[in-house]
C-alpha cells in the first residue's frame, strides 16, 4: 500500500510516493521513499543510466553496421596496399617465402584481430565504450585506482557504477587484485603511466595512418605516369591529407554515410581481384593455411624472417581503432559487418597478391597495382585513394574519442570538443587536435617520402598498444570477469608471448623511423602526466587547506558582510569541503550573494550518469543563509550542458532538495531527521578514521560539505527503526514554508546569476626539487596559458564571470 503526498517542486508539481514496506519483523510500517531528487534520493534511487542497455533493434544494428564499414574498416581494408612491400624490403629470395608470409598474415590476422579484439576485447567494453582508456576506467569502477582523492560513497550508488558490482570476498584472486591496486601507490602510478602511454601511441598513430595510407595509394600514379617524381607524389599526398582533415568538421555521422558505400565497393573490388589472381596465377597458395610453411619460412630465413615480422604486423593495423571507436557504434554491429564484410575481402586480397607474386616476384615493390588487371587500374586507383582517406578516418575518430576521455578525467589540457551528432553521443570533433594531426601527418609525409620508413614507424605504435591492451585485459579478467585462472593464464601467455616477438622485431629497426612515434608519444605523455600531476597536487593542497566549519560560520555571521541580490555559483574542483579561495574572496569583497552555491563538476569513471542522479546537495550551514554545496556528476561521455541549461537543471533540483529537507523534518522523531551541517556532525569524534572505504574526518578537520557520505549512511541506518509515517503532521503552514523557500530561490534567479571562478596560480614551493619547479613553474604554466579557460568550456557569458585570483604553493 502507499500514501501519496502532493508537494510543489519549482516549476512543476510532483507526487512523492511513500511506500509502506515490511521492516523484517512482520510489521509493514517502514516508509520507503520512491521519489526524491537530492543527496537522499541518490542514496536510495536505483535507475538505469546505461545507454547501451537493453536489446538493440535490428534496424539500428544494420544502420550502425553500414556506418561501421565507412568509419572502422578503411584502415584494415587498405593494408593490402603496403604489407608485402614492407615485409620483403630486399625482394623475394625463395618462392615458398611467399607461402610462409601469407600463412603468417592469415594466422596473425585471425589471432589478433578476430580472436583478441572482435571476440574478447569488445566484450571488455566500459558500458559501450572501448579502447585502452575505457579499460582503465572499467578497472577504476571495480577498484579505487584514481590518483585524485575525490571518491564519495554516493558515487557507488550511481546506476552505471552500482550495477557493475564489486568483487566478491570469496573470490580470492579478485580480492587480491583489488587490494593490490588500491593499496599499492606504485602499482596505481604504473597502471596510469601504461594507460597514457597507450593513449599517446594511439594519438601518434592518428598522424602516421593517414600518411602511410594516402601515400601508398597516390604512389600508384607512377604506374601510368612514370615521369612523376617522388616529390610530386609527396605534394599530391599532402594536398589529399589537407582535404581529409578539412572535412572532419562535418562529423562522423555524416562522414560514415558518405564513406560506407565507397569502402563497400573497395572491399568487393579487392576481394574480386584476389579471387581472379588466385585462379589465374596459382591456386597452390591456398596451402598457406598449413602452419608448416611458417616453420619453413623461419628455418629458411632465420634472422631476416624474424625482422620481417615488422612488415607482417601491418596487416592488422587499425584494430585498436576498431576497439576504441566502439563508443560510436555497438558490439553487434561491428561483429556483423566485420565477419561478413571485412574478413573475406581482406584475406582474399592477400591470397591473390601472393598468387601473383609467385609468378612475378620482381614486382614486390608495388604489388597491389601490379597485380590489378589493366582494365581495372583507374577504378582501382580512384577507390584506393578514397579508401585510404577513409581508412585514416578510423584513427582520427579514435584520437578524438581518446582525448575526450582523457580531458574529462583531468589527464589532458582543456580543448574545445564538439558533439557532431545528437543521436550518438560518442561522435566528436576537436578543432585544435584536428589541426595538429593534420600538420603532423603532412610533416611526416614530407620528411620520410616513402611508405617503407613510415610503415616501420607505424608498426611500433600498433604493437605497443596491443601489449598494453593485453595487460589491461588480463586485469579485467581477474578483477571484473573473475574467470578461471587457467583461461587467464592461457590468454596472457598466448598473446603476450606472440606480441613480444613482434615487438622485438620492430625495436631491432628502431633507428630507421620508429623513433618518430616514440618521440611524439613521449611529448604527449609529458603533457598528460604534468597536467594530471599538478591537478592532483592542487586538489590535495585544497583538501588539506579546506576552510574549517567554524571559520565558515564566522564568515557568514560577520556584520560587515552584505548580501547581494541574485545567485552566485562558486566553481571549485573540491567535492569534500569549502576551498581556501572563498575566505580570500570575502577579504577582498566583503559580500556574498543572497543564494550562494559551491558547484563541483565531477567526472566519474563511467561512460554516462543519468540526469536524475546528476546532482547532490548539502546546506553549508544554517538554512537561513541559503548557502549550499552541489556536486554535479557526469560520465566521461556526457557533455556538460551550456551555462543556462546547467543552471536551470541545478536550480530545479535544488528546489527538490529544499522540499525534501523540510519534508523529512516535518515528521519529528518518527521521520528522517534533516538538520544543518553543524548539527549533523556535532557528534563527530576528534580523530580521523577509515569507514567502509571512505574518509570520515575529525571534527576539527571537517568542513561544511565533508560529510556527504557519512550523512547518507546515518539516514539509511536510522530508516530501519522508523515505526510510523504520520502524513497528517504535514499541515498547510509547513507546506507554505516549503513553497516560500522555493519561491525565494526563483526570485533570486530573476535577479541574475554570477559565475565565480577561483583562478589559482600554481607555484612550486621555494625549497622543492628542481624537477618539481620545472614541471610546475614552466611546463604546466605554459600548458595552462595555451589552453581554454573554465568559463569558455562551459560557454559562460563574459559579463557574468567573476574571477578570484589566489596563489598555491605545491
Amino acid at each position: 500500500m502507499a500514501d501519496a503526498v502532493l508537494l510543489g517542486g519549482g516549476s512543476r508539481e510532483e507526487i512523492v510516493l511513500v511506500d509502506i514496506v515490511d521492516d523484517g519483523d512482520g510489521h509493514q510500517d517502514v516508509p520507503a521513499v520512491r521519489r526524491q531528487d537530492s543527496l537522499y534520493v541518490d542514496a536510495t534511487r536505483a535507475g538505469g543510466a546505461n545507454h547501451r542497455g537493453g536489446q538493440e533493434s535490428w534496424a539500428r544494428t544494420m544502420r550502425l553496421a553500414f556506418q561501421c564499414v565507412g568509419i572502422l574498416y578503411g584502415d584494415i581494408g587498405t593494408s593490402p596496399l603496403f604489407v608485402y612491400s614492407s615485409t620483403f624490403k630486399d625482394g623475394v629470395r625463395h618462392r615458398d617465402d611467399l607461402l610462409g608470409a601469407l600463412s603468417l598474415i592469415i594466422y596473425s590476422f585471425a589471432l589478433f584481430t578476430i580472436v583478441k579484439y572482435v571476440f574478447i576485447a569488445l566484450r571488455a567494453n566500459d558500458d559501450g565504450d572501448g579502447g585502452t582508456f575505457a579499460l582503465y576506467t572499467l578497472i577504476s569502477r571495480h577498484a579505487k585506482v584514481s590518483l585524485i582523492p575525490n571518491q564519495q560513497a554516493e558515487d557507488e550508488l550511481v546506476s552505471g557504477k552500482h550495477n557493475a558490482g564489486k568483487p566478491q570476498a570469496t573470490l580470492r584472486r579478485a580480492r587480491w587484485m583489488k587490494e593490490l591496486l588500491e593499496t599499492n601507490r606504485a602499482v596505481k602510478i604504473w597502471l596510469f603511466l601504461l594507460t597514457i602511454l597507450a593513449t599517446a601511441m594511439v594519438i601518434s598513430d592518428a598522424v602516421l595512418t593517414p600518411a602511410i595510407s594516402v601515400l601508398s595509394a597516390v604512389g600508384g600514379l607512377k604506374e601510368k605516369a612514370p615521369n612523376l617524381t617522388t616529390d610530386e607524389i609527396v605534394w599530391i599526398t599532402v594536398a589529399t591529407l589537407v582535404f581529409l582533415f578539412a572535412i572532419q568538421r562535418f562529423g562522423t555521422d555524416k562522414i560514415g554515410y558518405l564513406f560506407a558505400p565507397i569502402i563497400l565497393l573497395w572491399l568487393l573490388l579487392i576481394g574480386g581481384v584476389g579471387i581472379y589472381n588466385t585462379i589465374k596465377f596459382d591456386t597452390g597458395v591456398l596451402r598457406a593455411f598449413n602452419l608448416k610453411y611458417i616453420i619453413d619460412y623461419f628455418r629458411r630465413n632465420k634472422k631476416d624472417g624474424w625482422i620481417s615480422l615488422g612488415g607482417i604486423l601491418l596487416c592488422f593495423t587499425g584494430t585498436e581503432a576498431l576497439f576504441s571507436d566502439l563508443g560510436y557504434f555497438s558490439i553487434r554491429s561491428i561483429q556483423l559487418s566485420f565477419s561478413f564484410g571485412l574478413v573475406p575481402s581482406v584475406l582474399l586480397a592477400y591470397i591473390g597478391q601472393a598468387a601473383y607474386l609467385r609468378e612475378h616476384p620482381e614486382h614486390i615493390a608495388n604489388t597491389f597495382y601490379r597485380s590489378t588487371p589493366n582494365v581495372m587500374f583507374w577504378p582501382t586507383f580512384i577507390l584506393a585513394v578514397a579508401a585510404s582517406i577513409i581508412g585514416s578516418q578510423a584513427m582520427i575518430s579514435c584520437a578524438f574519442a581518446t582525448i575526450s576521455h582523457l580531458q574529462t578525467l583531468d589527464c589532458f589540457p582543456r580543448v574545445k570538443i564538439l558533439h557532431t551528432s545528437r543521436q550518438y553521443s560518442g561522435q566528436l570533433y576537436i578543432p585544435e587536435v584536428n589541426f595538429l594531426l593534420c600538420v603532423g601527418a603532412c610533416l611526416v609525409t614530407i620528411c620520410f617520402k616513402t611508405t617503407v620508413i613510415i610503415g616501420e614507424a607505424h608498426a611500433i605504435c600498433v604493437v605497443l598498444v596491443m601489449i598494453i591492451t593485453t595487460l589491461l585485459l588480463t586485469i579485467v579478467m581477474l578483477l571484473v570477469w573473475k574467470v578461471s585462472i587457467w583461461y587467464v593464464a592461457l590468454f596472457f601467455i598466448v598473446f603476450m608471448s606472440s606480441e613480444s616477438i613482434y615487438l622485438s622485431a620492430v625495436l631491432y629497426q628502431f633507428v630507421h623511423g620508429e623513433y618518430v612515434p616514440v618521440a611524439m608519444s613521449v611529448v604527449l605523455m609529458i603533457v598528460m602526466a604534468v597536467w594530471h600531476y599538478v591537478h592532483v597536487k592542487r586538489y590535495e593542497f585544497e583538501l588539506e587547506h579546506t576552510v574549517p566549519r567554524d571559520k565558515v560560520k564566522e564568515l557568514l555571521e560577520r556584520r560587515d558582510i552584505q548580501r547581494v541580490p541574485g545567485v552566485g555559483l562558486f566553481y571549485t574542483d573540491l567535492v569534500q569541503g569549502i576551498p581556501p579561495v572563498f575566505p580570500h574572496l570575502i577579504e577582498k569583497i566583503p559580500s556574498i550573494h543572497s543564494v550562494l552555491i559551491f558547484v563541483s563538476i565531477k567526472h566519474l569513471p563511467i561512460p554516462s550518469v543519468d540526469r536524475s542522479e546528476r546532482f547532490i546537495f548539502r546546506h553549508v550551514d544554517k538554512e537561513e543563509y541559503k548557502v549550499f554545496q552541489c556536486v554535479a556528476r557526469y560520465g566521461y561521455r556526457d557533455p556538460v550542458e551550456e551555462a543556462k541549461d546547467f543552471v536551470d537543471a541545478l536550480v530545479e533540483n535544488l528546489q527538490y532538495y529544499i522540499r525534501d529537507v523540510n519534508f523529512y523534518a516535518m515528521g519529528g522523531e518518527q521521520m528522517f531527521r534533516t538538520t544543518s551541517y553543524a548539527s549533523s556532525v556535532a557528534d563527530s569524534s576528534a580523530s580521523y578514521e577509515k569507514h567502509s572505504g571512505h574518509a570520515v574526518y575529525a571534527e576539527e578537520m571537517l568542513t561544511p560539505a565533508e560529510s556527504f557520505s557519512e550523512h547518507t549512511k546515518q539516514l539509511s541506518g536510522r530508516s530501519k527503526h522508523f515505526k510510523q509515517f504520520q502524513v497528517e503532521n504535514m499541515n498547510m503552514e509547513k507546506i507554505e514554508k516549503i513553497q516560500q523557500e522555493q519561491q525565494a530561490i526563483l526570485r533570486e534567479m530573476e535577479n541574475g546569476v554570477v559565475y565565480i571562478f577561483g583562478e589559482s596560480d600554481m607555484v612550486a614551493r621555494p625549497h622543492s626539487s628542481l624537477l618539481n619547479k620545472i614541471i610546475v613553474n614552466y611546463v604546466y604554466s605554459f600548458l595552462r596559458k595555451n589552453c581554454r579557460n573554465g568559463e569558455k568550456m562551459l560557454s559562460i557569458p563574459r559579463s557574468q564571470v567573476l574571477k578570484v585570483g589566489i596563489a598555491y604553493e605545491i
